[in-house]
């Protein structure tokens, strides 16, 4: 064995057999009954406790990409489900590997470019900055992370909320003020409805809370998870992912009739 190995170590949690201790803290005495979810994710992310006004933001980033209806993350974990009810767990994890770039996951992206666009801009006017970016991202015929949406428009009612409550709580700061100015730079550049969404807020939020950008998708699969696991907790109940397969099953081979039977 090399003895000169960096020496591993971790800081997130150790036990005793007595005891439990979560980033420093004593799981039973300060921690249970104590931290709500959302700022014991914040603890586990940040190694620190948020305050009131960091929890509360903190908070409505992970309640609102909970649920979004009958996505195809949702239908991929109930499918999963039917064909392994023994696994609940497999069924949840198949569903949160479809958040990417272009369901949910675009708050990482969202986050680093504005993040990036500071960091390398320090000190430049927001507004000016915007269009040279949404300027790049056309040129390049890329995509702008956090922008435009299939169903919310002319506006996705969440960012709204989101920017309502970062601003009572005095965390609409500059990232906050960038994406904005992207939103519409961008639908005065493309010439249509290119609202800012949900996960381009949340980058935002993340920025704002001085949250690493290669976190930011971590944050979304947090709250996707608990929305995936209702759906499991409906299937049980009320299942719909055999309906769903068998009339999927049903169209798809329709290529394979005749023409004669496919009218019937």
């Amino acid at each position: 064995m090399n003895k000169h190995n960096k020496p591993i170590r971790s800081g997130m949690g150790r036990s005793t057999p007595d005891r439990i201790f979560v980033q420093g803290r004593d799981l039973v005495k300060d921690v249970i009954g104590t931290l709500n979810l959302g700022d014991m994710a914040y603890l586990e992310m940040t190694g620190r406790l948020p305050d009131a006004h960091q929890s509360r933001v903190f908070n409505a980033i992970l309640v609102t990409l909970v649920e979004h209806g009958m996505t195809p993350m949702a239908i991929a974990t109930r499918l999963v489900y039917l064909g392994a009810p023994e696994s609940l767990q497999a069924a949840v994890a198949a569903g949160l590997c479809g958040m990417g770039t272009t369901f949910a996951g675009t708050a990482e992206g969202a986050a680093r470019m504005l993040h990036e666009a500071w960091e390398q801009h320090n000190g430049a006017d927001a507004d000016s900055l915007a269009r040279d970016i949404v300027a790049d991202f056309r040129a390049k015929g890329r995509s702008i992370p956090g922008v435009g949406h299939n169903l919310h428009k002319p506006q996705d009612p969440r960012t709204a909320r989101l920017f309502e409550v970062a601003a009572q709580e005095g965390h609409a700061g500059r990232y906050v003020e960038l994406m904005q100015a992207i939103g519409r730079h961008a639908q005065a550049a493309y010439d249509k409805p290119l609202p800012v969404n949900a996960t381009g807020a949340i980058g935002a939020l993340c920025c704002e809370l001085g949250i690493s950008w290669k976190a930011a998708r971590g944050i979304a699969v947090i709250g996707r998870a608990v929305g995936l696991v209702g759906h499991l907790v409906e299937e049980q109940g009320n299942p719909i992912a055999r309906e769903i397969w068998l009339r999927t099953e049903e169209e798809a081979s329709r290529q394979d009739q005749t023409p004669a039977d496919a009218g019937r």
